[in-house]
């Protein structure tokens, strides 16, 4: 039966996301779990791809489709999940801040994000701190994770962090910045916590800080 899980990371992998609904299909009629399925098919994938793009050996096209493929596989798989309680590992919320419409690398983060099982709120691009702050009241993340292409819009990641200082929520979120013209220092300048590099790294931090928050 592993064999069909197997099939499905690689056809995720592929991108071919019709085939990995036909295959889903065949492994729940197999009574395989919906858990295994997604953790061990389509999570699973979805960690190769990252991995490659990582290492400049698949580029955006190709993430994109095989995102596409994932999307297509849990949608189907969602009911499933339900049923038998599973739960995303946490939360994320997302988005660009504000002055800076760019959104292919914050769309590269979500998706990886959700690659490792952290549901996402993505806000959009032109985001305010004020719409960060108001958002985290009601969703309650675990992470904050902040994209600016422009080095004009840098400092609007400090703003933004010395909103939810201001607002009294910093101490309950961790806050991940990237984005081309970011580096470690603008971390630093900014109050955050966390620096990403790529998308995939961004994925990576952002579940390992939110399984040592949750003392998994």
């Amino acid at each position: 039966m592993s064999e069909l899980i197997t099939r499905i990371s690689e056809e995720l992998q592929n991108g071919k996301a019709k085939i990995v609904k036909e295959l889903i299909d065949e492994a729940l009629t197999a009574g395989l779990e919906a858990k295994d399925i997604l953790d061990k098919g389509l999570m699973a994938g979805m960690d190769v791809i990252a991995a490659k793009f990582k290492n400049n050996e698949v580029y955006v096209p190709e993430v994109l489709i095989a995102a596409r493929a994932m999307n297509a596989g849990t949608e189907l798989l969602k009911p499933h999940l339900t049923e038998s309680g599973v739960k995303p590992i946490g939360k994320a919320l997302l988005g660009t801040v504000r002055g800076d419409l760019h959104d292919i690398g914050k769309n590269l983060v979500r998706m990886m994000l959700e690659g490792k099982g952290i549901e996402v709120i993505d806000l959009g691009v032109d985001v305010s701190p004020e719409k960060f702050v108001e958002t985290q009241k009601e969703e309650k993340a675990d992470i904050i994770a902040l994209s600016a292409l422009l080095t004009t819009t840098m400092e609007e990641m400090k703003t933004t962090v010395d909103a939810f200082v201001a607002a009294g929520l910093r101490d309950e979120v961790v806050i991940m910045v990237g984005g081309a013209p970011v580096t470690d220092n603008s971390r630093l300048n900014a109050g955050a916590d966390l620096y990403a590099a790529d998308a995939a790294t961004a994925a990576e931090l952002a579940k390992k800080a939110i399984e040592d928050k949750k003392g998994a």
